[in-house]
């Protein structure tokens, strides 16, 4: 095992904490999870390595401490540190791990990133209720040919952890997704805002029927339904003004990068990589830079979050 890191059992399941993450437990300090997909598959190096940094320090300037969550040949992380996080962003043939992925990855001693689903399970399981990431995955768009539905959406339903995100990805089909929500029983909450961010977008047209001002409110919600005994919850983050793009200008990139798509055969988990690069050439990078940003003021909403909700 790695100098600085030490193995716990919760639950049956063997976790290993990083040095940072352990002496945070230890102390009852606020703790925010952080997904490894970006890292691994996300995005290109080395802006990959800057979005973690970003996101890292945002979250301890809130207060909290973060804890990225990977899987490093077979054995399930949570906080990781500098040499770690370098492997997973330069990494090749990494898996790209959902909660149907996990035991498979442990078996077989495999090296991966965490999306939403399996970040969602191994933070609840290391009793970490604050996880930031940059959109959710849902309902895919041609869902009645291929019924393409992300594992992220049952997996925020099953697991007590406040997801904070920019919507869903804009390359979903939006409705869909916040209507399969609402059916699993999670609650979309906009933050400043009634109306589901589109991840890239600050607007999209569908309106949310909650909505909290500030942490501290959102701190309320997540300790209400946590004392209720109830799943996971979505707090949604409009992306930064500054950096985010015309809802109608993101359409339009987005059915071209759908067509090429569909031309070369390219679905399933492979879909989503594909498109977000595809929206990033041809935007002539703006997408990227949004996606950046989105990321960082997600992860400093969610170490405000935690912070909060510790206080009571």
């Amino acid at each position: 095992m790695a100098d600085g890191f030490v193995a716990w059992h919760h639950e049956r399941m063997k976790l290993v904490f990083s040095a940072e993450v352990r002496r945070a437990k230890q102390a009852g300090r606020p703790l925010v999870a952080l997904e490894t997909s970006v890292l691994a598959q996300g995005l290109p190096y080395p802006r990959n390595l800057e979005a973690a940094a970003r996101c890292e320090a945002a979250v301890r300037r809130a207060g909290a401490t973060p804890a990225a969550i990977a899987v490093i040949g077979g054995a399930l992380h949570v906080g990781l540190d500098e040499a770690q996080t370098r492997a997973l962003a330069k990494g090749t043939g990494l898996l790209k791990l959902g909660s149907r992925d996990l035991a498979i990855a442990v078996a077989q001693r495999r090296t991966g990133g965490t999306t939403v689903s399996a970040t969602c399970e191994l933070a609840a399981r290391a009793g970490i209720s604050v996880f930031a990431t940059g959109g959710l995955g849902g309902v895919h768009r041609g869902v009645a040919e291929d019924l393409d539905i992300s594992q992220d959406l049952p997996a925020i339903a099953r697991w007590p952890v406040a997801v904070v995100c920019a919507g869903a990805k804009s390359v979903l089909d939006l409705p869909k997704t916040l209507e399969l929500l609402e059916t699993l029983g999670v609650p979309v909450i906009g933050v400043g805002t009634n109306e589901l961010p589109g991840f890239y977008s600050r607007e999209t047209g569908l309106a949310l029927e909650h909505r909290v001002e500030d942490a501290s409110g959102a701190a309320k919600v997540l300790n209400a339904r946590r004392a209720l005994g109830q799943g996971g919850l979505v707090f949604a983050v409009p992306p930064p003004e500054e950096t985010a793009l015309p809802r109608a200008e993101v359409e339009r990139h987005l059915k071209g990068a759908l067509a090429l798509a569909k031309q070369r055969g390219i679905s399933g988990k492979a879909a989503t990589p594909f498109l977000l690069g595809e929206l990033v050439r041809r935007t002539k990078g703006r997408t990227l830079e949004a996606n950046l940003a989105l990321l960082e003021n997600n992860a400093r909403f969610a170490g405000a979050l935690a912070v909060a909700a510790q206080e009571g």
